[in-house]
C-alpha cells in the first residue's frame, strides 16, 4: 500500500511515526494470524516501540487474553466493530502500551455471508492518552478486500498499519 513506488514500505513508515511520537504499540490479530507482528519486526530496532502481537483466533482467546465481552461475541460475532474495538483496547491495556491495534475479519475462501462477505475486516485502534486529558479513544474501520486468502491477509495487515501510522501522525 505505497502511494508511490519510491515510498518506503508501510512498516518503515510506522517505525518513523512511532519513533517520532515516542509511543509504543501492541497488536491483537485474528484473521491476520501474526502477519502484522511479523511486518513490524522486519524493521531492525522495532523492539524500541513494539511490545507484542497476540494471535487471538478463537472466541476463547479473545475472551481470556483480551477481555472481549462474551456478550459482544454472542450479539455481534467475532467479525464486528464492537469486537475489534474491544480487542484493540484489550491488547493496549494488557501490554500497557500507548496504542493497541486489532484485526478481525474473514480472509476466505469460505465463511462469508451477505452482510459480511469474504474479505470483510474490522480494524480496531485504541489510544491511551495521559490521565485526565480526555485524549484516550478507540475507533474502528470496516474494509472489504478481494483476492486469495493470502492476498486478503496481506491487504488487511498493510491497511491496519496504515491506519496506525495515520493516527500516530495525527496525535
Amino acid at each position: 500500500m505505497r502511494e508511490f513506488a519510491s515510498d518506503p514500505p508501510i512498516e518503515r513508515r510506522v517505525d518513523d511515526a512511532l519513533r517520532d511520537a515516542g509511543t509504543t504499540v501492541a497488536v491483537a490479530e485474528s484473521c491476520t494470524g501474526g502477519l502484522i507482528g511479523s511486518l513490524l519486526t522486519d524493521v531492525p530496532g522495532s523492539s524500541d516501540y513494539f511490545d507484542r502481537s497476540l494471535v487471538t483466533y478463537s472466541y476463547e482467546a479473545k475472551l481470556t487474553s483480551l477481555g472481549v465481552a462474551r456478550e459482544s461475541l454472542d450479539d455481534h460475532g467475532a467479525v464486528s466493530a464492537p469486537v475489534a474495538r474491544e480487542m484493540a483496547a484489550g491488547v493496549r491495556d494488557v501490554a500497557g502500551t500507548d496504542w493497541g491495534l486489532a484485526t478481525t475479519g474473514i480472509a476466505g475462501p469460505d465463511g462469508g455471508t451477505p452482510e459480511k462477505p469474504v474479505g470483510t475486516v474490522f480494524v480496531g485502534l485504541a489510544y491511551r492518552g495521559e490521565w485526565g486529558t480526555g485524549d484516550s479513544y478507540t475507533r474502528v474501520e470496516r474494509h472489504e478486500f478481494d483476492g486469495s486468502r493470502t492476498q486478503v491477509k496481506e491487504q488487511i495487515a498493510r491497511r491496519a498499519l496504515s491506519t496506525l501510522r495515520e493516527a500516530v501522525a495525527e496525535s
